[in-house]
This record gives structure tokens, C-alpha cells and sequence, in this order.
């Protein structure tokens, strides 16, 4: 389905399948691996609970300029837990008495960008093309999605912006979107001097090199085992049940991820998809799983055993693994994503702030979001300097 904004047409695509070759070819999506058909289809094939869609935008001259990746979900809000729990709670009975938020329907809720890996991932704008009317017109864009799809979207949410990108995004608050903070991901710089996992300890401070030593004693007794397409099939459903332990913790979900989706990825990416599996006495206890490109390794989602946890370093050996496969790799960084922000500092990762966009399609609902949005903070954490240079 095609429309026409201003200086841009938009095009609708329903599925990858249906987006033509000579659209990819014209995007040269090189450096963007979560917006090529390969990873894009792979979700898309193990989320049937979720419609998705994509936006593709072209100039005057008919050029493919931009891509913009679009998923609905049916959002819960009774699912957000965190510090603010209490004015969310607030906020929830007053719009209840008002009738603007149903008791157990859910929020159809229209979401740029991706759901599954925190980042700019959900818009790509080839170079010295005009990024503020691209974004202006994507957001007019969703609009003109909904009415022709009849999707009935509550509402729309663009994720996750840097901060040196919100010169452009801001463009979005003149369509009464609003700015909020989200959980920062925690991004470790890898040296060039670092040749090996020996020379990362030898930059730590005693403390935090003393604490390194006591993850790898403790976990010691532990199975480091690689997935790959022969043995995956062996170890998803262990995996899976450590998986829905550690997203039960989580204070911010907007889906669940299908780990069947890792067969996918572990066929189309090969080794540059790292999946590992960590086992005691046989029992699977915890893994592993992340990307590599552009000389970053991205981690993603991790299962761990909370039981065994403490007694066996479980977790915090994970993050010494993900350290030691981005200097094996000759890697530039390492993006640990979300959560865990203090530990995740520890081994000398530093927080790069993240903004997204909501915007309620009721004027009265969007108002009060204002208010509640303005409260939304990202949940502070003690910062940790490991390094014995003193951090600039």
C-alpha cells in the first residue's frame, strides 16, 4: 500500500517476503544487521502473536531513502514494575474512573523499532538525507498505517534514541509525542592493548581484579558448551525455563522473545552468533547469547539459574566471557545492553543514555501521559571505575 507525504511517498509491506529485492539493494543495509531481511525475518517467522510491518520511504526522484520497522503488539500495563510503582498505580486508578484505561484489555500498542535489542535499530535514513522531515514524516506515516489497515492502534511509541540524535527526534513533540529516559544500555570500551583476557585483569584495580579471580574460581565447576545447528535442539527448552526466570525479574517488557528464534539466527549469522550454554553435573544452568558486527559485540538475552547463581558465579562469569569473546574477536565494544547496570559497571562498562517517544491517541489520555512521563526516571545505580587509569 502506498501513500504520499509531502517530499516522500511510503510504501506498507505486510511481511520481509513481500519487500522487492531492489529495495534491499537500494537500502545497502551494511552496517545495520538488525534491519536486513535475515534477522528481520527470523523474528518475524517465530512471533505469529505479533503483526509487523514495514515502512519504506522514497523521495521525488523515486529513490529508496528510509526504512522503518513496525511492530503492534497487545501491551499490558499491568506488567510494568518498578521504583515509580506507586504513582503508575496512581495513575492507573484515575484513568480507570475516567473510563479511559478498561480493566485486563490490553493496550494495542504500535512500537518503531526493535522490541527485542535495545538501541537505534528501528529506523535506518541513508546519509544527507533530510532526517527531521524523514522523521516527521514516518510519524504522520503510522497514522495514515492505522486508517488504511484498520488497525486501532491506542498507542505509538518510537524506541530508542541517543542522545545526539534527539536534535532530530524532538521534531516528534510537534505531533504531541513525549520524551521520557529509559534504563540505559552499558557500553565497555575494548583496548587495543588487550591481546588477551590477562591483559583486561591487569588494567583492574585489586578489588575488581580480586572479584574476577573469585567468579572464575567459583564457577570453576561449571560446563562452558558452544550451541550450534546441531545440538541447539538438544538445549532450547532447558534454556527457554531460564529465560522465563530471568524476564520474570525484568521491570520493563514490552514481549516476550521466542528463543526458537536462535536456530534462525545461528543458521544465517553462523559464528558471528555467539550462543553458549552453561551446565553443572549435566544440568543446564544458565547461557549465553549475542551478535557480532561492525566490530561490536552485541549481548543479548541471558538464562540463569538464580538458585545456583550465588554459589557458582554464574552470571557474573557471563560477563567476563562476553569481555574475553570481544578481545578474542579483535572487537571495538561491547554493548551489554539493559538491566544490571551496576554489575555490568563493575567490569567497566558506562552508561550511554537512551530516549523514546510515546503518544496516547486520546487527547485527554495523552495529556495526563504528559504528566506521568515527566516522572519517568531511569533507575539510578551506583557506578562503578574499575580501571586503574583514572576514567576521563
Amino acid at each position: 500500500m502506498t501513500s504520499s507525504l509531502q517530499s516522500y511517498s511510503t510504501i506498507f509491506y505486510r511481511s520481509i517476503d513481500a519487500i522487492p529485492k531492489q529495495i534491499w539493494e537500494e537500502l545497502q543495509l551494511v552496517s545495520q544487521p538488525y534491519l536486513k531481511p535475515e534477522f528481520l525475518e527470523s523474528l518475524e517467522k517465530n512471533h505469529q502473536e505479533i503483526k509487523f510491518y514495514y515502512m519504506i520511504l522514497k523521495n521525488k526522484e523515486n529513490k529508496v531513502v528510509a526504512l522503518a520497522n513496525i511492530k503492534i503488539i497487545d501491551f499490558h500495563l499491568d506488567n510494568i514494575t518498578s521504583y515509580f510503582e506507586n504513582f503508575l498505580n496512581k495513575l492507573k486508578l484515575v484513568l480507570r474512573k475516567i473510563d479511559i484505561l478498561p480493566y485486563k484489555k490490553p493496550l494495542k500498542l504500535l512500537i518503531t523499532g526493535n522490541i527485542f535489542v535495545s538501541g537505534e535499530h528501528g529506523i535506518f535514513i541513508k546519509t544527507n538525507e533530510n532526517k527531521k522531515e524523514i522523521i516527521k514524516t514516518i510519524a504522520k506515516a503510522t497514522l495514515v498505517l492505522e486508517k488504511d489497515f484498520n488497525l486501532k492502534i491506542d498507542a505509538f511509541l518510537l524506541k530508542d534514541f541517543l542522545n545526539e540524535s534527539l536534535t532530530i527526534t524532538d521534531e516528534l513533540k510537534d505531533f504531541n509525542y513525549h520524551p521520557f529516559s529509559v534504563e540505559p544500555i552499558m557500553v565497555l570500551h575494548i583496548e587495543k592493548t588487550w591481546r588477551s583476557f590477562d591483559d583486561y585483569l591487569h588494567v583492574l584495580k585489586t578489588k575488581f581484579r580480586v572479584k574476577a579471580k573469585k567468579a572464575f574460581s567459583l564457577s570453576k565447576e561449571l560446563t562452558i558448551i558452544n550451541i550450534t545447528s546441531n545440538n541447539i535442539d538438544d538445549y532450547l527448552p532447558k534454556m527457554n525455563m531460564l529465560y522465563k526466570k530471568v524476564i520474570s525479574k525484568a521491570t520493563f517488557n514490552l514481549s516476550d522473545f521466542n528463543l526458537a528464534t536462535y536456530k534462525d539466527l545461528k543458521l544465517k549469522f553462523g559464528e558471528l552468533y555467539i550462543l553458549k550454554v552453561y551446565t553443572l553435573q549435566g544440568k543446564v544452568v544458565g547461557f549465553l547469547s549475542g551478535l557480532i558486527h561492525n566490530k561490536n559485540l552485541d549481548a543479548h538475552f541471558v538464562g540463569i539459574d538464580y538458585q545456583l547463581n550465588k554459589t557458582f558465579g554464574i552470571y557474573q562469569r557471563m560477563l567476563y566471557d562476553y569481555i574475553q569473546i570481544a578481545i578474542e574477536n579483535n572487537l571495538e565494544t561491547l554493548n551489554f545492553g539493559r538491566t544490571a547496570s551496576e554489575i555490568k559497571s563493575s567490569v567497566g562498562a558506562k552508561p550511554v543514555d537512551l530516549t523514546m517517544y510515546l503518544r496516547h491517541k486520546r487527547g485527554l489520555t495523552n495529556k495526563i501521559l504528559k504528566l506521568f512521563l515527566q516522572r519517568v526516571q531511569p533507575t539510578p545505580f551506583h557506578q562503578n571505575f574499575p580501571f586503574k587509569i583514572v576514567e576521563k
